[in-house]
């Protein structure tokens, strides 16, 4: 009996250092893609995805905007939000078509 219990005991000492070690691991920083540091401003400030036809669309009224660096249609009802350029650059170096809609995507592929 004392022999199973052994096996037992040392899962229960282990475990809540395997615990503490996978935790620290996630908890570093891990740099976001740049294209998805917009997004999540956009979700912040308001902007949702089937929101165009009340001036709040994500893509029409907030990210297209900030990725063209032009000013919101008229139809807009939230402000945008502020954004580092050093973002905006960094998402479209990475993501050229990120913001311009599926048919610019399927444009640049059949080229």
């Amino acid at each position: 009996m004392r022999a199973s219990t052994m096996p037992l005991l040392v899962s229960l000492l282990i475990t809540p250092l395997l615990a503490k070690a996978a935790q620290s691991a996630s908890t570093q920083p891990v740099p976001w893609h740049p294209c998805a540091q917009i997004k999540t401003a956009c979700t912040r400030a308001g902007f949702v995805p089937n929101g165009a036809k009340m001036g709040a669309g994500i893509m029409v009224d907030c990210i297209q905007p900030i990725i063209a660096g032009t000013p919101q249609r008229k139809q807009a009802t939230k402000a945008l939000p502020q954004i580092d350029p050093q973002v905006v650059a960094a998402c479209i170096k990475r993501s050229p078509n990120f913001g311009k809609g599926a048919r610019t995507k399927t444009q640049s592929s059949s080229t």
